[in-house]
This record gives C-alpha cells, sequence and structure tokens, in this order.
C-alpha cells in the first residue's frame, strides 16, 4: 500500500493472486491495483481480502464486476468492484510482467488490473450492458464519495 502515490490517492497492489491457476489465464495472471482518493486503508485490505477469498475462483479479466456484499467503507455506499486496466500504470509496466527465473522467462507472466469501486447499481448496469458502455459515462474512478454514474 501507497499513502499518496500518485499525488492524493491511496494505492495498493496485491501479491499472491498470480500464484493461483485459473483456466482463464492463459497469457498471464494477475495481480490487482487500486487507486482511490482516500485515505482509508480499508479500502486496499478489502482488495487483498477479495484477492485472497477469490483466488482461483474468479478470472479478475477486463469487465468482470464483484460484489463485495456490503459496504466496503462504512463513509462511502459502495458495495462492490469493477475491473479492468490500472489508471495509475503505464501499459508496459502493467501487462505481460515476466517474473520468471532466468532459464525460465516466459513461464510466470503477471498482468496487473485495475481494481475500481463502484455502486450496486453499476454493478448491475456492467453486467446487462458491458463495461465499455459504465465507462464512457461520466463518472470519476478514484473519487469513493462519488453518487452513481447510472
Amino acid at each position: 500500500m501507497y499513502e499518496d502515490i500518485p499525488d492524493g490517492l491511496l494505492t495498493a497492489l496485491t501479491y499472491g493472486l498470480s500464484l493461483a491457476e485459473h483456466p482463464d489465464w492463459q497469457h498471464g495472471s494477475p495481480e490487482l491495483c487500486l487507486s482511490v482518493n482516500s485515505t482509508n486503508v480499508i479500502w486496499a485490505h478489502a482488495v487483498g481480502f477479495l484477492a485472497e477469498q477469490l483466488r482461483g475462483t474468479c478470472p479478475f479479466s477486463y469487465g468482470s464486476t464483484i460484489n463485495f456484499g456490503e459496504r466496503i467503507v462504512p463513509e462511502s455506499e459502495m458495495t462492490a468492484f469493477c475491473v479492468f486496466a490500472p489508471m495509475v500504470l503505464e501499459r508496459d509496466d502493467y501487462l505481460g510482467i515476466d517474473v520468471g527465473v532466468p532459464g525460465h522467462e516466459g513461464h510466470d507472466v503477471i498482468n496487473i488490473q485495475g481494481m475500481y469501486p463502484i455502486h450496486e447499481v453499476e454493478r448491475q448496469f456492467i453486467n446487462e450492458h458491458g463495461l465499455e458502455a459504465f465507462w464512457k459515462s461520466d463518472w470519476e474512478p478514484t473519487d469513493v464519495l462519488r453518487r452513481p454514474a447510472i
């Protein structure tokens, strides 16, 4: 977890999710990245909790939505996450990261997936209409106190 990186955001990265296996992980295994405009570390713990609980069962692929089942933090009404490219990293820094030992390159590849807190109504909208339709709506991905965009 990194406070104020980038400026004003709390950023968290998981480690360990990629050690599991999932049939959808053909071109690398995911780790998760969350960046929110908050100082509440519960956001970071929530993403770590999901990585641990859903390891091997959730693909964490772009467009996936994850129902947290309750408010993620008390001050926010958000109860879910959607998965897409991380907004605080450049493409070369989040796709195809080879962590294999010398001589075994290409065997252990990680792709960092962005986790975006969303409202339940937005989760339902994404599941019905797709992530692209939601992504084009008027919303601020780092604002955890925003009203629903849908």
